[in-house]
C-alpha cells in the first residue's frame, strides 16, 4: 500500500516537531534541576557560614555529640531523619542521603578538631519544584494537537506543486493533454521535472511511431512472400495426389510452415503495436495440442520421444488461437530440444495446462533467467523462444511457471487467465 507524499511529509514534520518539543522539555527540566541543586547548595553554604561564625562567637551553642556517629549533629527545624552509621565517614561538603522515604541534605564542616554535621530537609520545596516541572511538561504536551494541524497544513503547501504535476502527468498518460505546462510551477525543481517529462514523452511518442511504422512495413514485406508460398501450395494441391508420399509430406510441411509464419507475423505485429486484446472465441484445447504435436511428428519419431495428451476433448478455452498456438509450439520445441528420448505429456487441470518432459532438466541457477532473451545456461541455450512465450503470456494475462531439476525433467504450467472451460 502506497501512502501519499503529503502524508509522509506531514508525518515527517510532525515527528520533527515532537522530537524538538521533547528535547526542549528534557533540556529545560535538566537545566532547572541543576539550577535547583546549585541554589540549595548556595543556601546551605550561606547558612553554614553564619552558623560557624555563631559557634565561634559562643562555643556553648555547639550542638551535642551524637553517641552513635561521634560527631556534633545539628538539625534544621523539622528534620527528624536518622543518619546511617556509614554517614560518620562523610568528607567535608554537602551530601544527599535518603532513608528510603525521605531525602535530606547533610552539610559536613570542620570546627577545630571536631566534625560538625547539619541536616537540611528541602523535600517540600523539591516536591513543589517537581509539580511545577510536571505542569510545564503537560503544557508542552498540549502543543501536540496544534503540531499535527500545522504539519499537515505545511505539507500541503510543500507538495501542492508535485500534486499538480502528478495530475498533469495523469492527463498526459490518458491522452487528454499533449504536454505539461511547466509555467504553472514556481519551484525551479518542479518546473525542470515537468520539462524532463515533456522531453521524455516526445521522445517516446516519436519512438513508438517509428516502431509502429517499422512493424507495419516488416509485416507487409513478410506477408507478401508468405501469401505467395501459400497460394503456390494451394495451386499444387490438384497434382499432389500424383506425387509420392515424401513429396506430398514436404508440400504439407511447407504449407504448414507458411501458415505458422503468417500467424507468428500477426502475433509479433500485435505485440509491437501493443494493441488492445480483442475478445477471443472458444478454442478446443485438445485439438490445438494435437495440431502442435502433429507439426513435430517427424522430429518426435526421429528422437524416439513419445508424446501423451491427457487434455479432455470437451475442454474449450477463450484465448487467441494463434497466440496460444505459438506458445505451445515453442514450449514443445524447447521440450524436444532437451529430451533426446523419453516422453512429453500434456494435461489439463483447474484451468492450467501442464507440459511435462523426461529430459535433462534445467540447473537451479538458470531457472530464474530462462525467459531472458539469448540467455545460455546450456550448450544449446534457450534462444528467443521462451522470451517470446513470456512476452505473449504477459500480453494476454496468462501465468507461466517452470519447475525443473537436473536429470528430473521439466514441467511447464500455463494458467490461462480469464479462460472459460467447458463445452463450446
Amino acid at each position: 500500500m502506497r501512502h501519499s507524499l503529503r502524508l509522509k511529509v506531514a508525518l515527517g514534520l510532525f515527528a520533527a516537531a515532537i522530537a524538538l518539543l521533547a528535547t526542549q522539555a528534557v533540556a529545560v527540566r535538566a537545566l532547572a534541576e541543576a539550577q535547583e541543586e546549585r541554589l540549595i547548595e548556595a543556601i546551605i553554604a550561606d547558612d553554614m557560614h553564619n552558623l560557624l561564625e555563631t559557634y565561634r562567637a559562643d562555643p556553648a551553642l555547639l550542638p551535642p555529640v551524637d553517641p552513635r556517629l561521634q560527631v556534633r549533629l545539628s538539625r534544621e527545624r523539622g528534620v527528624h531523619v536518622s543518619l546511617p552509621a556509614s554517614a560518620a565517614n562523610l568528607p567535608p561538603g554537602v551530601h544527599e542521603i535518603t532513608d528510603g522515604r525521605h531525602e535530606v541534605h547533610v552539610a559536613v564542616a570542620l570546627f577545630g578538631r571536631e566534625r560538625l554535621f547539619r541536616l537540611y530537609d528541602f523535600g517540600p520545596y523539591e516536591q513543589q519544584f517537581r509539580d511545577s516541572m510536571n505542569l510545564l511538561l503537560a503544557g508542552t504536551a498540549l502543543f501536540v494537537l496544534p503540531a499535527i494541524w500545522l504539519a499537515y497544513a505545511l505539507s500541503g503547501i510543500l507538495v501542492r506543486q508535485v500534486a499538480g504535476l502528478a495530475q498533469q502527468v495523469r492527463a498526459l498518460r490518458a491522452g487528454t493533454a499533449s504536454s505539461i505546462d511547466s509555467s504553472r510551477y514556481d519551484e525551479r525543481e518542479v518546473a525542470e521535472l515537468g520539462e524532463a517529462v515533456n522531453d521524455y514523452h516526445r521522445r517516446m511518442a516519436a519512438m513508438v511511431e517509428r516502431e509502429k511504422e517499422f512493424a507495419a512495413n516488416v509485416s507487409h514485406e513478410l506477408r507478401t512472400p508468405l501469401t505467395a508460398i501459400r497460394t503456390s501450395c494451394e495451386l499444387l494441391e490438384p497434382v499432389a495426389a500424383t506425387l509420392d508420399a515424401k513429396p506430398r509430406q514436404r508440400l504439407r510441411q511447407i504449407e504448414q510452415a507458411a501458415a505458422d509464419m503468417h500467424a507468428l507475423t500477426d502475433c509479433l505485429l500485435a505485440l509491437a503495436r501493443e494493441d488492445a486484446a480483442e475478445p477471443a472465441a472458444p478454442v478446443q484445447l485438445a485439438a490445438l495440442v494435437q495440431a502442435t504435436f502433429d507439426r513435430y511428428a517427424e522430429r518426435l519419431e526421429r528422437q524416439a520421444v513419445r508424446w501423451v495428451s491427457a487434455v479432455p476433448p470437451d475442454v474449450h478455452v477463450r484465448a487467441d488461437a494463434s497466440a496460444l498456438g505459438i506458445v505451445l509450439s515453442n514450449l514443445v520445441d524447447n521440450a524436444l530440444r532437451h529430451t533426446k528420448a523419453g516422453t512429453i505429456r500434456c494435461s489439463w487441470a483447474a484451468g492450467t495446462l501442464s507440459i511435462e518432459d523426461t529430459g535433462s532438466g534445467i540447473v537451479p541457477e538458470a531457472l530464474p533467467r530462462i525467459f531472458e532473451r539469448h540467455y545460455r545456461a546450456a550448450p544449446d541455450g534457450f534462444g528467443i523462444g521462451l522470451a517470446l512465450v513470456k512476452r505473449i503470456c504477459d500480453r494476454y494475462g496468462w501465468r507461466i511457471e517452470v519447475e525443473s531439476g537436473v536429470g528430473a525433467g521439466t514441467r511447464v504450467l500455463l494458467a490461462l487467465a480469464d479462460a472459460q472451460e467447458g463445452k463450446a
